[in-house]
């Protein structure tokens, strides 16, 4: 069975085109003919001022659930692209049935990094030096190393962000290693945290690749094409990242999904074993609750996943995550 062109839908900002031209790639290695196009999302359109306004005033999240992949997945539905390369930590712990998440291919550093040109660690920062960051999960975790830190939001993509810390905006930078290492943006990476330190986001480092569901086939005369491309993504699948970031969506489902809550979930394979780690902040650093869950290799990833969001519960993390802020944070 022949493969059709296989054509990529992705965010067109630099970290994007990347992933969508690293997958593209691999697909070409393995014989396949690709085509990317780019398309605007909701999340690209609220880093402009006047749109954030608007949508704050709709009661929208800048930062909401689904709003960097609505637009893509709605071309992958219509036909117009056939596969959706996102950063899965973007992507929703419930997916429409009309679509698949069909490959995790191997995983970047999910750590998150501390960029700073004058200090070259966190605890090296003077008293009360400002962060860059709009992560609830980020400035939560800050303030239980650094309860001195100030935050300031800054909005778009990687260069924009790096941009803006040049410009003095702020002290230093937390932001995924991933995407720097991804940019070769690396010059000014003075530590990266450990996952007690700062746990990842859940998914953090790690691709979707997401097609058409088997069940929801496109509509046309060529009933082969759907499991053509899904059968040539499948083939990029890294069996231990899936493993992986299922454990960690497991988790994330569990208390309450959305990537607004300080909550970090990191799942890896260690010799003969799969830890996965996981961690709530109270939004203002104070209290947490952390836990290193170590299973067998044949234990099944959702298992693990439920098991580590029933003990985060058992040590109060839902009252954590309602914990409202109460602090000058």
């Amino acid at each position: 069975m022949s493969t059709p062109t296989i054509r990529i839908g992705t965010r067109g900002s630099q970290l994007a085109l990347w992933q969508a031209n690293h997958i593209a790639a691999q697909l070409r290695a393995h014989g396949h003919t690709v085509e990317i196009e780019i398309i605007r999302t909701s999340g690209d359109r609220l880093q402009d001022p006047a749109f954030a306004a608007v949508a704050a005033a709709e009661g929208l999240s800048p930062n909401g659930t689904g709003i960097f992949i609505k637009e893509i997945e709605d071309a992958l539905a219509a036909g117009k692209i056939d596969l959706a390369v996102h950063s899965l930590k973007d992507l929703p712990t419930e997916i429409s049935p009309h679509f698949t998440l069909a490959a995790v291919p191997p995983r970047a550093d999910a750590r998150d990094a501390f960029v700073c040109e004058n200090f070259w660690g966190l605890h090296m920062l003077p008293f009360g030096s400002s962060i860059g960051t709009t992560s609830p999960r980020r400035r939560a975790m800050l303030l239980a190393l650094r309860p001195d830190l100030e935050f300031v939001e800054l909005r778009g993509n990687i260069d924009t962000r790096l941009r803006k810390w040049e410009s003095g905006e702020c002290t230093a930078l937390v932001l995924a290693s991933a995407g720097l290492d991804r940019l070769e943006r690396t010059e000014h990476i003075h530590q990266r945290f450990s996952f007690d330190e700062i746990t990842p986001a859940p998914g953090q480092g790690a691709l979707a690749l997401e097609t058409r569901s088997p069940q929801h086939p496109l509509d046309t005369e060529d009933p082969t094409r759907d499991p053509a491309i899904l059968a040539a993504v499948r083939a990029l699948n890294c069996a231990d990242a899936e493993y992986a970031v299922t454990a960690e969506r497991v988790v994330l489902r569990a208390l309450g999904s959305g990537c607004q809550l300080p909550l970090g979930a990191f799942c890896h394979r260690v010799d003969d074993q799969h830890h996965l780690h996981a961690m709530v902040v109270s939004l203002d650093g104070e209290q947490a609750a952390h836990i290193l869950h170590k299973a067998p290799l044949h234990t099944p990833a959702e298992e693990l996943g439920s098991l580590v969001a029933d003990e985060l519960i058992a040590r109060g993390a839902m009252e954590l995550l309602n914990q409202p802020l109460t602090t000058s944070h």
